[in-house]
This record gives structure tokens, sequence and C-alpha cells, in this order.
């Protein structure tokens, strides 16, 4: 089930953001693609109350990590909530004037 703490990419990730990753690992355990939109969200605010922000690759993996053992639906249910989740910080950034 946490095959993906193997992952080559994680080796040298910030120990800070890896934590980050494994909190929503446990977070999201079982739940299906639409009950994940709030985990995404509050790692992001977590990280960003931080300091941190996630690179691209770093999302997709993320991403990647979230999908893995879910069947195709929930995998499509996973990829509308990113849509949802970038819509809404895209929203925000235009809000704070950043």
């Amino acid at each position: 089930m946490n095959e993906w703490m193997n992952h080559p990419d994680l080796k040298n990730m910030d120990p800070v953001k890896l934590e980050l990753i494994k909190l929503a690992s446990r977070q999201t355990a079982g739940k299906n693609g639409r009950s994940l939109a709030p985990v995404m969200m509050a790692l992001i605010t977590s990280a960003n109350k931080k300091g941190i922000s996630f690179t691209p690759q770093e999302m997709s993996l993320i991403l990647d990590i979230l999908k893995e053992g879910k069947s195709p639906e929930e995998q499509s249910q996973i990829d509308q909530m990113v849509h949802m989740v970038r819509s809404h910080m895209k929203s925000n950034v235009k809000k704070e004037g950043f």
C-alpha cells in the first residue's frame, strides 16, 4: 500500500515536504476521489503557512500517489478535483493581487 514511499523522486525531497505528503497519504487512505479535495487544499495551505511551495513535478508525484490503487472512475474524480483546486488557487491569486 505504501510502495510510493520508495519512489526515487522522494529520495532528494525536502523532509518537510515529505512529511506533508505522508500526512496527506494517511488522510486520504480509503477515500474516494471526491473526498480528496479538502485534503489537497489542507496540504497546500499547510505548506504555504510554512513558506513551502511544491513544484509542478512534486504536485504530479503527489497526484500519482493519491491515484495509486484507485479505480479509473476514482482517478477521474481526482483529476476533476485537481482542476477544481487549480481553479480555486488561480482565483485566490487574482483576488490577492499576486
